[in-house]
């Protein structure tokens, strides 16, 4: 079967071949090579089982364009395509507030480009962020295997600040300024909602 991004280039589910070392050095937990993804649903299913969360990825909508039928009871999907989503990566509910995040990735050390993010992707955070619902971006520095919580607000400012021309990537700098570090644990993986309890009930019962 066949599928394709929303630019139309096909889709290769094949992986790289594991390159062979001869280095035997122990490799912690902090560094096992999962993708952000892979991090972020790992954490999501311990705040399930623990009956701390309750929060999913959405599915990526995919159209389909050739469907065979070698039996009138089952259908073959020859071809299709992963559609542009309209919203965001991940939503839920947490102690009564309606969580909604996007999560992103860059191999650069010293920025963060916005082109990472959908017009349509702000445009929907900033509906949710309206309405009172708790709104914010995970960011992963995969080169230095650092996770950062950047709420809306702070990445709107951004995005505006690039609509008006000016510069089109955070700096890493203004990550850590208007940001909060997200130290990588074991179980769950990458405790957001560790800041988002600080920054949304804690704070507010000061």
């Amino acid at each position: 079967m066949n599928f394709h991004y929303p630019n139309g280039k096909k889709f290769n589910a094949s992986t790289p071949p594991i390159k062979k070392t001869n280095n035997t050095k122990q490799v912690s937990y902090s560094n096992r090579g999962m993708t952000l993804e892979e991090d972020l649903n790992e954490t999501n299913q311990y705040y399930l089982t623990h009956g701390i969360a309750v929060i999913h990825k959405k599915p990526t909508p995919v159209q389909i364009v050739d469907v065979h039928y070698p039996q009138r009871s089952a259908a073959v999907i020859k071809e299709a395509y992963f559609k542009q989503p309209s919203t965001t990566d991940y939503n839920g509910v947490y102690q009564g507030k309606y969580i909604d995040f996007e999560a992103k990735e860059t191999r650069n050390k010293t920025s963060f480009p916005l082109q990472n993010f959908h017009e349509h992707q702000i445009h929907h955070m900033k509906q949710v962020y309206e309405q009172k619902g708790i709104v914010f971006v995970i960011l992963r520095f995969s080169t230095t295997e650092e996770f950062y919580y950047l709420p809306f607000s702070s990445l709107l400012d951004f995005w505006e600040r690039m609509i008006k021309g000016g510069r089109k990537s955070i700096t890493k700098s203004e990550v850590e300024q208007n940001g909060y570090k997200i130290p990588i644990g074991l179980n769950p993986r990458i405790d957001y909602l560790n800041i988002v309890h600080h920054v949304f009930f804690e704070s507010q019962n000061r």
